[in-house]
């Protein structure tokens, strides 16, 4: 059985998430989803659930074919929380995005 702690995943530089989100750029159509944003309550209200660990986030696709995420509460065990709360439609970019840096232009 994994123990799922909490510290799972890794900090990385900026130069080091442009090159990823750069490569991924490469491979999409003009148009597609680049990335999406989800607020800071609803991330909570996922994180602050008795026993929760972390987020595990699903590839998804939306009603109109755009990519997405359902995100999820991940226990110590490293299982879904799929009881608890279930966060999608989170806000996708192209339409909601940030101005032009980094890890979404260069």
């Amino acid at each position: 059985i994994m123990t799922f702690t909490g510290n799972e995943g890794s900090i990385i530089t900026l130069a080091e998430g442009s090159t990823m989100t750069a490569e991924y750029r490469a491979t999409i159509s003009t148009g597609d989803t680049i990335g999406l944003a989800v607020g800071k309550n609803l991330l909570a209200s996922i994180l602050d659930q008795k026993g929760c660990m972390g987020v595990r986030m699903y590839y998804a696709l939306d009603d109109n074919g755009k990519n997405q995420l359902v995100l999820v509460g991940v226990d110590s065990n490293g299982d879904d929380m799929t009881n608890g709360v279930i966060v999608d439609r989170l806000l996708a970019c192209p339409v909601v995005c940030s101005i032009k840096n980094e890890l979404n232009s260069k």
